[in-house]
């Protein structure tokens, strides 16, 4: 990290109740979006991190704008205000934006305005104020604004300085100026250098998936899930895409599968999200699979279904933190452009194995079975994958970014 908070006695079970009881709630707002291009580990990591800030007394509220496949109705489900922003299917970007500014689905500075009005419900801004306005969870400025959007940066974020306390960006890419006072990400071979010339030299960053945002369900399926592994098998396999796998890529990997050799009672299981475009059509592939394959749509136990699976095929992106914390041996691919880094730096690592990626399905299905034996694989992988990631790294940002508590007081 650039620098550190200063040293601090360890806190106790009476003070965290006391800071419940004494203390002001901390007053949070969220600014991602999940869509059928963007996906949905923006937001899913976000509520990862409003939950478990939630559970220590903070007030959190998301912005989000309406995109084809949002997930506004999850967070709201969840129990967490969500203020909409318009969807203009007819906007398009500057060349001038920064890469991922169609991701947006508005000009920067509209997007901050109305993130401004939206974020205090029906209340108006009034110009030209120029102290911390009535905005925010609570009906007042919030203490922190998190971003977590590749379509934003530091034009949006200063716009939005006057009128929170505090912005923590989340990012993977490290290709665009922030105004910030922390930044995390989370990813596998990034260096605090990378973020440089990037961030305030005061902004706090926090770098690695040390730091990973995953669910604490994963981390209380860690142990149960590393000691299954001792003795591996190949009997259960799961394929997970992404949320929303709009390309349908696990149509692709079904078909490789239904031609390999692979051990006869193996069972296969499919997850997909419910904004997933190809649901009927992964179910009509599923039923004609030659080994049981059954498809799950919008799974609450997740954690679960991957500590009792023995093999995954997955992306490159957030999901390999929950992979790496229960040490699932993975077939990886990269679905997207950012998941690059991360998909080079766990193959090299050993913590993941790439997907055989072929032109034809004949040859993906070789390149699958040539891994085989898969008793040192699935070891090898698993022990690899378990030391990238603890699953902890969501208590360690409420700790040293929030402050809030030492993680080692955390039960998980």
């Amino acid at each position: 990290m650039k620098s550190s908070l200063p040293s601090r006695r360890r806190s106790t079970h009476e003070d965290r109740h006391r800071y419940k009881e004494e203390r002001e709630p901390v007053k949070v707002l969220f600014r991602a979006d999940a869509s059928f291009e963007i996906g949905t580990g923006h937001v899913m990591r976000c509520l990862t991190l409003a939950e478990a800030l939630r559970e220590r007394g903070a007030r959190c509220r998301f912005v989000c704008r309406a995109h084809p496949g949002n997930l506004i109705d999850t967070i709201r489900q969840k129990g967490f205000e969500v203020h909409a922003l318009p969807y203009c299917a007819d906007w398009r970007p500057a060349k001038t934006q920064p890469a991922h500014a169609a991701w947006l689905g508005a000009d920067w500075a509209v997007d901050a305005e109305e993130t401004k009005l939206g974020a205090g419900g029906n209340e108006s801004v009034p110009p030209g104020a120029d102290s911390l306005r009535r905005v925010g969870a609570g009906g007042t400025a919030p203490d922190w604004l998190i971003v977590d959007h590749y379509g934003i940066d530091a034009r949006w974020e200063r716009a939005m300085r006057p009128y929170v306390r505090q912005i923590f960006v989340i990012d993977d890419l490290a290709d665009r100026a922030h105004e910030c006072d922390a930044l995390l990400d989370q990813n596998l071979g990034r260096q605090d250098s990378d973020y440089a010339d990037l961030i305030p030299p005061q902004a706090r960053i926090f770098i690695g998936p040390r730091h990973a945002l995953v669910r604490k369900e994963f981390a209380q399926w860690r142990e149960y899930s590393l000691k299954r592994r001792e003795h591996p098998q190949l009997k259960r396999l799961l394929v997970s895409l992404g949320g929303v796998d709009k390309d349908n890529v696990t149509a692709r990997v079904l078909g490789v599968l239904s031609t390999c050799t692979l051990p006869p009672d193996l069972e296969i299981t499919v997850v997909l999200g419910k904004n997933a475009p190809w649901i009927d059509a992964v179910k009509a592939q599923a039923e004609r699979m030659p080994r049981p394959t059954k498809v799950l749509v919008d799974v609450e136990n997740m954690a679960e279904l991957l500590a009792q699976s023995d093999l995954a095929i997955g992306a490159a992106g957030s999901s390999a933190w929950e992979r790496c914390c229960l040490g699932v041996p993975t077939l990886q691919m990269v679905l997207a452009q950012n998941q690059e880094t991360a998909h080079a730096a766990l193959v090299a690592a050993g913590a993941a194995l790439p997907w055989p990626l072929y032109s034809t399905s004949e040859r993906e299905s070789q390149g699958f079975e040539s891994l085989l034996p898969w008793e040192d694989v699935l070891k090898n992988i698993s022990q690899a994958a378990s030391q990238v990631c603890d699953g902890k790294g969501v208590f360690r940002a409420i700790s040293e970014v929030f402050g809030v508590f030492d993680e080692n007081q955390f039960a998980v």
